[in-house]
C-alpha cells in the first residue's frame, strides 16, 4: 500500500509519499501527480522520507512526471528527504542527474 499526502502551497505542491511504490501502487502515484497537473500546477516536491521500496514502475512515473512538468514555464519535480536506499537506486539508474534532491521540504519548496 502507498501513502500519498498532498499539501497545496502558494507556488508548489508538496506530496509526501510512504510505503512501497511498485507496479501495483505506481498507478496511484501517477493518478495523484496527473491530478495536480490537471489543476494547471507544475511545481511538485516529492517527499520520499517514508518510501520503503521503489521499482522501475515508480521510476517511470517520476520520469514522465518530470518531463510533463518541464513542458511548462518553471515547472519541475524535485525530491526531498530521499532515504539512502532510494538515493542509491536513483544513482544506479542515473536519475540523480535528472532530479534535484534536497535534505528538507523547506529547502526543496524554497528552491522554486
Amino acid at each position: 500500500m502507498i501513502e500519498i499526502d498532498r499539501t497545496r502551497l502558494n507556488r508548489v505542491d508538496l506530496v509526501k509519499l510512504g510505503g512501497r511504490i511498485d507496479s501495483n501502487t505506481a498507478p496511484e502515484l501517477e493518478k495523484a501527480i496527473w491530478g495536480i497537473f490537471g489543476e494547471n500546477r507544475h511545481r511538485i516536491v516529492l517527499n520520499m522520507r517514508d518510501v520503503t521500496f521503489t521499482s522501475s514502475a515508480c521510476l517511470r512515473v517520476m520520469i514522465s512526471a518530470l518531463k510533463e512538468a518541464k513542458r511548462w514555464n518553471r515547472g519541475d519535480v524535485r525530491l526531498s528527504e530521499v532515504p539512502a536506499h532510494i538515493k542509491e537506486v536513483l544513482e544506479l539508474a542515473g536519475l540523480d542527474r535528472l532530479f534535484k534532491m534536497y535534505d528538507s521540504d523547506v529547502l526543496a519548496v524554497g528552491s522554486f
